[in-house]
Order: C-alpha cells, then structure tokens, then sequence
C-alpha cells in the first residue's frame, strides 16, 4: 500500500519534526519523544501527562497545551512509549504541585506509566495516575485486561485539564479525572482494517461487504461480523450498546463525541451524528454540548465510535473552559 511517508521506521521520528515546525508554541524533542507545552512548568498548577502508541493522532500530542495536557509521550505505531519518556514529561511539567498520568487501559501503557510512576516519586515529584476504561464492547481483549481505554480519554483529559488550570491540587485534579472516566462510555465500529507503516497490509481481515462492531482502536477484534449496515442502523446499536452501560440519572444530560477512526470523512460523521442525536432523543437523553470528527483515531481504519459522558454544571463549566491546542480550541 502507497503511504506518504520515507520510511515506516522513521514515521514518528518525521511526524514529530513536522509538528515542531508547524507549531511553535510546542516544545516538540524529536530524539526523546517528548511533546510538552512551550510553557511548563507552570509554577502552582498541576501537570497533566499522557501518551501512547503513535497512529491515534491527535491523541495525545495533538492535545498538549493550556486548558488540556501539559506534555505527551508518543511512542512507535501501536506500541506504548517507554518509562523514560514519561519522567521526562513528568519532570519538565511539575511545577511544585505535582503530576497526573492520564493512562488508556491497554497492557504496555498501564504497565510502563506504572513503572514512570515509582521513577518520578524517587526523584521528588509526585504523581497520581487515572486509567481511562470507557469501552463497552468487549472486556480482557487482545491488548487489555479489563475494558479498553478509548474515546473518553479525550473528555477525561480536556476536564481535568481544565481543573488543572484553574488551580485545582493534584487529588482534586484526579478525582475530577476519575468521575469523568466513571461517567463515560465509548462503542466503536469499523468499515474497513487500518494499516500499519511497517506492516504495509490490513492489520485484520474484514471481508468486502462486511463491518466489525465494538471494534478497538488498534484493530482488536468486537463483538462480532455483521453485513453492512445503514449509518441509522449503526447508530441505533452503538448508542443503544453505550446507553444500557451508561451509570448516572437515565434523563441526565450527556457530552456526546461522534468521532472518526482516521478515515471517515467530516460528510459522513455528520450524518452519522444526526443519527445520534435521534436516538439520544427518542431515548430521552438531552444532549448538552457535541464534537464530531476524528480525535482518538486508528491510521486508516474506516469507521466511528461513539462516547457519552453523564454531565452536571460543573463538568460542562470546565468542558466550556479556555482550551488552546492542535485539536481543540475554543474560549481564548
């Protein structure tokens, strides 16, 4: 497969100098893959940290500025960065009041933010860590133990980056991030396999005519194979999937994340959206505030998912808050 790159063993490494020229206002290290505010430290105010395997942009370095994350660690396509980077972020972001590591439930994440943990606190900083567990399709996949970590991750990391900003302390800050992650719940589908660099071919196989439901974000198998179905169709069963799950008052108003996998233009997630929003009306769930597009992706993958959060007046105040990155801006 035909793919706009050098190398696949130089993807990230020319993905990070391009953000760094792009955007100034990044503090981008291309040898450490380290991606922080050009700010930090900001002196009295807890830093946010996250990260990941590449190949899900924007997540994480395409959230990273005042209002979200203070820094993120990118590692190689679908692979966890390694604890190195993460007390490297953790390091240039504390400014007095410690750390939060936002972490997407999968096996290598959990466990090297873990180990960046314990590193961080022999050198003085301290550190709290939220795992982000939103998936409703299936439980102990392929990458995980437990559910997988996916869209509510963007939610988890755009509030408490908010709280986070306003001065919140750090337990503050992580109890903000934990009721986010606990009122939020995601169901993904794709309509095509992605590809990785190295790879060159379809990471699973998807036979022509046919959609994966509760897919992960990797490729991980969901619930099962079905014929193609209608952009209605699939609506009905993803928010029907999210809403049997979600905890909180059954009428209470939702954030709603209509998000792409990489592949699926804005025509279609919008359309996809209006369907949406008619099964979250016919079901009784107001809808206080919606974001469409593709935010927490799988490279080429064709598909969507959908993440509803339960949201009282303060969450939506920090949801509404100032934020100034690649991928969100508003309020400032």
């Amino acid at each position: 497969m035909t793919m706009l790159i050098n190398s696949p063993q130089a993807v990230v490494e020319d993905a990070l100098r391009g953000m760094a020229a792009a955007h100034p206002e990044l503090s981008v290290d291309v040898a450490r893959r380290l991606v922080v505010r050009r700010d930090a430290p900001v002196t009295g105010k807890v830093g946010l940290v996250s990260g990941g395997g590449s190949g899900h942009e924007p997540l994480h370095a395409g959230f990273v500025g005042p209002g979200m994350l203070s820094a993120a660690c990118p590692g190689e396509v679908f692979t966890s960065p390694v604890p190195d980077q993460m007390v490297r972020a953790a390091a240039a972001v504390d400014g007095g009041q410690g750390v939060l590591f936002v972490v997407k439930n999968y096996t290598g994440d959990v466990l090297n933010f873990e180990m960046a943990a314990e590193l961080a606190e022999e050198e003085g900083i301290r550190v709290e860590r939220v795992l982000v567990n939103d998936d409703v399709a299936v439980v102990d996949s392929l990458y995980t133990a437990g559910r997988r970590g996916t869209g509510a991750t963007l939610f988890v990391e755009k509030i408490a980056g908010a709280a986070a900003e306003e001065g919140a302390p750090l337990d503050r800050v992580a109890a903000v991030a934990r009721r986010v992650n606990e009122s939020s719940r995601s169901f993904g589908v794709a309509l095509s396999p992605c590809t990785t660099p190295a790879k060159g071919s379809p990471t699973f196989e998807l036979p022509e005519g046919r959609m994966e439901l509760g897919i992960g974000i990797h490729g991980e198998p969901g619930r099962e194979q079905r014929p193609a179905m209608t952009s209605r169709e699939i609506a009905d069963f993803a928010v029907g999937a999210v809403l049997e799950d979600l905890p909180g008052p059954a009428g209470g108003p939702v954030l709603a994340l209509v998000n792409g996998m990489g592949a699926t233009p804005l025509l279609e997630l919008y359309g996809f959206g209006a369907e949406v929003h008619r099964v979250l009306a016919e079901r009784g769930v107001p809808v206080a505030r919606t974001l469409v597009g593709n935010y927490v992706t799988s490279l080429d993958m064709a598909g969507c998912s959908v993440t509803l959060c339960r949201a009282d007046e303060e969450l939506l105040r920090w949801w509404d808050a100032p934020v100034r990155t690649i991928a969100l801006r508003w309020g400032c």
